[in-house]
């Protein structure tokens, strides 16, 4: 069973078609979702996450089709939207332990999950920080071992790494590869190029959508996949260089 299945998936923005018969499936492990800036990459999360709702294509997360049982749909994902989400006067405990709380995780169970899903992003010795002293890269690996809390099946990331220096995007990029390779599903927005390993998955997504959807070094053939997506889009500014 596939972990995220998607299927002829559209949504407009009154007369602008903002997703055009979007489909793809899913299993555990990294696919980057590689798309320029308003191919529709933050309106599928939105749908992912029913923000957004529609009523044109389907939904299926871990076998819960997401328009008869969002609830049971949505408690299999984990997010981390592109704008932060974090109580910067809390500590990184407490604010795990929040986010525990809005999934009915509480009391010992939920320091036992938060000190767990810190350790896994390389952040428990700083479980007694505030959030707002921490620096932009060790921000976006809390919010991610926050989104990992309820123990999903999914995890989406909506262009994490937007604003942050080279280091910081790749080590944040090596810890969720981790994570796919322990068996959760990634789903991970992107318009960079190099935060995309050779073993990866890709689904290409351009004006709505989706342009092929194959492992990276197939999708690739003999060319850097930088000039590769450059052709497909039609992008002249691309890969490596952390610009939003």
């Amino acid at each position: 069973m596939t972990a995220l299945d998607v299927s002829d998936l559209r949504y407009s923005y009154g007369p602008k078609r903002a997703l055009d018969g979007v489909s793809f499936a899913l299993r555990p492990g990294f696919t980057a979702l590689l798309g320029p800036n308003g191919a529709g990459k933050s309106t599928l999360f939105a749908l992912l996450t029913r923000l957004f709702v529609t009523r044109e294509g389907h939904i299926t997360v871990a076998g819960h089709d997401m328009a008869r049982e969002p609830r049971a749909a949505l408690s299999k994902i984990g997010v981390v939207f592109q704008q932060p989400t974090l109580d910067l006067d809390m500590s990184v405990m407490r604010n795990m332990r929040y986010f525990a709380a809005l999934h009915g995780i509480s009391g010992r169970e939920s320091g036992n999950r938060a000190e767990a899903a810190l350790a896994q992003l390389g952040m428990a010795e700083r479980a007694g920080e505030k959030a707002r002293s921490l620096n932009g890269g060790h921000r976006r690996r809390m919010e991610i071992a926050r989104a990992l809390i309820h123990r999903p099946e999914v995890l989406l990331l909506d262009e994490p790494t937007v604003g942050l220096d080279f280091e910081s995007r790749q080590a944040i990029v090596a810890h969720v590869h981790g994570l796919a390779a322990a068996g959760l599903t990634v789903l991970w927005a992107t318009h960079l190029v190099d935060e995309i390993a050779e073993g990866d998955d890709v689904v290409v997504l351009h004006r709505g959508r989706v342009l092929a959807h194959a492992p990276a070094a197939e999708l690739r053939g003999d060319r850097p996949l930088a000039e590769v997506f450059i052709e497909m889009t039609g992008q002249t500014r691309m890969a490596g260089e952390g610009q939003g």
